[in-house]
């Protein structure tokens, strides 16, 4: 399964990007940007929309991407996070639902 992480370092590469040079654009720390991209660290949403800017990509699959991360992070290793899951989905739904009347 492929990471945010490996994403974001394919859209580096493919536009064209040092991972030094997309580091400077962003104002982070190579080091940082680097174990990102390896998963070792975890990204900001902030981070996400600015590197999304940056290589010039869809903003919201990235975006999706991260918070899928986000909550296999929280959840992965609970015995009922699959469970939690569904029932959090359900809840989303009828917030959504009620939000909009």
């Amino acid at each position: 399964m492929s990471t945010l992480g490996l994403k974001l370092r394919e859209l580096r590469e493919q536009a064209g990007f040092s991972l030094r040079k997309a580091a400077v654009a962003i104002d982070i720390d190579i080091a940082i940007l680097s174990k990102m991209e390896r998963g070792e660290r975890k990204f900001s949403k902030e981070l996400v929309l600015k590197l999304a800017e940056l290589y010039k990509t869809n903003t919201d699959k990235l975006v999706i991407e991260y918070l899928s991360e986000k909550v296999l992070y929280e959840l992965g290793e609970e015995e009922f996070g699959l469970e939690a899951l569904k029932v959090a989905e359900k809840r989303l739904r009828y917030k959504k639902n009620n939000n909009h009347e």
